[in-house]
Parts: structure tokens; sequence; C-alpha cells
């Protein structure tokens, strides 16, 4: 997988994208993240494929429902509903916000 850094992603991504490669960028500022994952679905659906985008360890959410129940229904319910929506996807983007980075999985073989 090949690794780009935050101040040079965007002049890489495209070709790593239409040769169908996994990548990922490291060194994101959180407040970036949003941004950064909606140029990345841009691209992507703009090639005519299909991705999914989440928040790496977003199962903790569910985990919510030892302390609320009926927050832990809905995170978990809401997280079922997303991968139905996003079924199958050619590229899986995920946010790693613990760690400061996006990584962008070619899902297909």
């Amino acid at each position: 997988m090949a690794t780009l850094t935050y101040s040079n992603y965007y002049n890489q991504f495209q070709a790593l994208i239409d040769s169908r490669q996994s990548f990922e960028i490291c060194g994101v500022k959180t407040e970036d993240m949003l941004n950064i994952t909606e140029v990345l679905e841009k691209y992507i659906e703009s090639q005519y494929l299909k991705c999914r985008i989440y928040t790496k360890n977003r199962i903790v959410a569910g985990m919510a429902g030892l302390l609320n129940p009926a927050l832990g229904i809905f995170s978990l319910a809401s997280i079922a509903a997303h991968n139905i929506l996003t079924y199958d996807p050619d590229y899986e983007i995920a946010r790693d916000i613990a760690n400061n980075r996006i990584s962008v999985v070619y899902k297909k073989s």
C-alpha cells in the first residue's frame, strides 16, 4: 500500500485511483479530514466507481449501549443502515482520527 503525506497527496491520489491502487494519507489534520474524504469521494465517483466512507473504530459507538441502551441501539442501527446503502463498494475510505490518517482501500480484485 502506498503512503502519501498530507502535503503531497493531491498530486498523486488520482493516478493511484485510476490504477485501482490502495493507499494511505498520513499526517492529516483532524479539521481537514472531512474535506479530504469529500475530494476523494468525488473523484472516485467521477470514475463511475462506488465508495464507502466510515470512521475507524466506529463500533465503539455501539458500546455506548452499555451506558445508554437507546443510544447503543441507535448507533448500531445507523452503522447497519450505512453498510446496506453502500453495499459492495469499489473503494473504502477510512478516517482514522486517532492516528491522523486516511486509508483508501481498493476492494475489488
